[in-house]
């Protein structure tokens, strides 16, 4: 079963936002992202928008994709608009490199093709 329609809505808003920390990344390397605080500051951005969105998520749709960390996308949310001094730059490299690709290939399935417009 689909996901209702807010939550592709929803989803959307995580799977746009996933792939655009990776396109903001694209052949970067650690060095340059530590250097590169337009970069960071987008990378951060988008995941505030992935985790903002996974709050609003039905709880019935969670429950249905447990695959999807939706406490620890929703805590990482949390750390970066309320503890950002405590930001730990390896750790955004760890999302970036690991967790992000990860996390669209299991967002692509669940999110509705855009309509076709005429």
């Amino acid at each position: 079963m689909g996901p209702r329609k807010a939550d592709a809505a929803y989803l959307w808003d995580m799977l746009d936002a996933a792939k655009a920390v990776l396109s903001f990344t694209a052949g970067m390397e650690y060095d340059h992202y530590i250097s590169d605080r337009k970069t960071q500051l987008a990378v951060e951005r988008a995941i505030e928008i992935i985790g903002e969105a996974a709050r609003y998520v039905s709880e019935s749709c969670k429950e249905s994709h447990p695959e999807i960390p939706w406490g620890k996308i929703i805590r990482q949310r949390h750390v970066l608009a309320h503890e950002y001094g405590e930001i730990r730059h390896e750790r955004i490299w760890a999302l970036i490199e690991k967790y992000i690709p990860e996390l669209i290939g299991r967002l692509e399935p669940l999110v509705p093709p855009p309509p076709v417009e005429v």
